[in-house]
This record gives structure tokens, C-alpha cells and sequence, in this order.
């Protein structure tokens, strides 16, 4: 199976020592430790380091010695973005200054919308604009990634503007964002992740086939709300760029047919913003699995690719 499993290594211990390092040693002790961590990690990621060696070797087209640097700074990359992600949210936004490319798109919305970004960089910084924008952000989960998590970094998420909504089995979390999005609120989500079932298109990406879930483009389509495709990418130690492109409003039709390519159309939308990002900034690619291999029921003819 290609497909992402629901399960994202680490837990709450990694994010209580994360905050316990960044309050007390500071963010560049923690950069200093990490540089050793990433060792042990590079040597022990078996199927995640065989993923993203053939990123860079058979989609970058990367030489083997280049791969295999590039796993290592890939590696740190991802660990100093942990780290990031969780001195912003901890409330050290003040150790961090950001470019926001696309601002104006998401001061229309005025009614709300949804925004959906990808495992590239750190897209949690969304949050810093939309605190700006004073606006709601709801950040949508799986039950099976981050449930621990969620619980802990409610707590320390006490006194900001952010709401988690956790997709659950039995469909009730559509309530929860039928409520955020009746409140004028924001939704955000990642679209270039699915489980095993979910309904998915297939695009060219980065010059070979690849599944998407239709979810995101749906959502916004049945709710009728506008979408903007965001990208928060590091640029240096402290300093953040943020994407957001003009919004798309996605027409709902009961004809099949014409849905689909409704879907479709926003889905080539996403994908191409998506990979001009990761053409720049390929060492914040964070999707370690192999992401072009279809799962069996996707396994299709060519022609069927777009």
C-alpha cells in the first residue's frame, strides 16, 4: 500500500522534552543536539530512508552521494521545523519573523474558507497570519496521527486562537466543521495525504503519477467556501516565507461527471502551486513514504493519468 498509514512517528514525551528544551536551554542548544540526533535517526529509519533516498535519486534525479547528503539535511531540516513548530505554538513567536506572500486573498475571506497545505515546511505558521487576520483556525486531524498529541497541546495551546477538529469513524467531525464554517471561521488541512479507501484522482507530479484525496476540494465544494492553497516554507534560521494563492470557489453539481472534473481542475490547481514550492525547497519535503507507488485498487493504465 502507497497510501500514508494514519501514523506519524513520535509522541507527547517528544513534545514535552521539545518544550521543556526550548523554555529552559534555549532554540539553538536544542539546533546543537539535534545535528547528533538526526545521526542515530538517518541510521535507523529503514523504509523512511529508503522513501526519501528515491525522492532525491528517481524524482530529483540527485546522484547517490547527493541523496544521501540530502537525507541528512532533510533529516535536520525536519527536526529543526519540529522544533520551530513548537516554540510558535508555545507561544516564542518573537524568535521568528515571517514574509506573508498572499495576505490579501485571505483577508477575503470573509466568511470564512478552507486552506489546504501539504508535508512541505512548516505550515502551522498560517496560524501567525491568521491571528493577524483575527480569525479562528481549526486544524483538522486523524484520530489515529495525533490523538495523544492533540490532548497535550491543547493545554498548551490554552490561550490562543486555534481548535482542533479530529476526523473521527463515524463522520462527526463534519458537524464540528459545518459549525466552524457557520461561525465565519477557518478550516485547515494538509491535501497530499490519504488512507487506504479514500477517494483520490490521479495527477502528474513532479513528472510521474501520483494519487491526491478529493476530500479538501470536496469539503469546499459542499460547503461552499472558498479555497487557498498555503505554503509556509524556512528560508534561514528564524525566518519564515508564507505562500497563499488567490482564492478558488469550487462549484458542487450533482452530476458525476462534471464534479469529478470539478475536483479535478482544483486538484491541478493545488498540485502545480505544490510542486513549484518543492522544486525550490526540496529538502522540506516531508512525506516519508513512497509517495508515487499507487496502491493496488489505484493501479490504472496511463491513459487514465492526467
Amino acid at each position: 500500500m502507497s497510501s500514508w498509514e494514519g501514523k506519524t512517528r513520535g509522541g507527547v514525551l517528544g513534545y514535552k522534552i521539545f518544550v521543556w528544551t526550548l523554555k529552559y536551554l534555549g532554540l539553538r542548544f536544542a539546533y546543537f543536539l539535534l545535528s547528533f540526533v538526526v545521526i542515530y535517526f538517518v541510521a535507523n529509519s529503514g523504509k523512511a530512508f529508503k522513501s526519501i533516498f528515491n525522492f532525491y535519486h528517481r524524482v530529483m534525479n540527485y546522484n547517490r552521494a547527493r541523496s544521501f547528503f540530502s537525507i541528512y539535511r532533510n533529516y535536520y531540516m525536519f527536526g529543526q521545523i519540529l522544533l520551530d513548530k513548537i516554540a510558535m505554538l508555545a507561544g516564542f513567536q518573537q524568535k521568528f519573523t515571517f514574509d506573508f506572500e498572499g495576505e490579501e486573498y485571505l483577508r477575503q475571506m470573509h466568511n470564512g474558507g478552507l486552506l489546504v497545505s501539504a508535508h512541505v515546511g512548516n505550515w502551522e505558521i498560517a496560524g501567525q497570519l491568521l491571528n493577524r487576520l483575527e480569525k479562528r483556525i481549526n486544524i483538522i486531524l486523524f484520530d489515529a496521527e495525533h490523538q495523544q498529541i492533540k490532548g497535550y497541546l491543547s493545554d498548551v495551546l490554552s490561550s490562543r486562537n486555534v481548535n482542533f477538529i479530529v476526523i473521527r469513524d463515524d463522520f462527526s467531525h463534519l458537524l464540528d466543521i459545518k459549525q466552524a464554517l457557520t461561525n465565519k471561521e477557518i478550516i485547515a488541512m494538509h491535501g497530499d495525504r490519504f488512507i487506504e479507501g479514500n477517494k483520490t484522482i490521479i495527477l502528474d507530479f513532479m513528472g510521474k503519477p501520483a494519487a491526491f484525496p478529493i476530500g479538501p476540494v470536496n469539503m469546499a465544494a459542499r460547503f461552499n467556501v472558498p479555497v487557498s492553497f498555503v505554503f509556509a516554507v524556512k528560508e534561514t534560521t528564524s525566518h519564515y516565507h508564507f505562500y497563499a494563492t488567490p482564492l478558488h470557489h469550487i462549484a458542487f453539481t450533482t452530476h458525476l461527471k462534471q464534479r469529478e472534473e470539478n475536483f479535478r481542475g482544483a486538484l491541478e490547481l493545488y498540485t502545480r502551486k505544490l510542486e513549484e514550492v518543492l522544486r525550490k525547497y526540496p529538502l522540506q519535503w516531508f512525506n516519508y513514504y513512497d509517495f508515487w507507488k499507487l496502491p493496488e485498487s489505484l493501479q490504472v493504465n496511463s491513459e487514465t493519468k492526467i
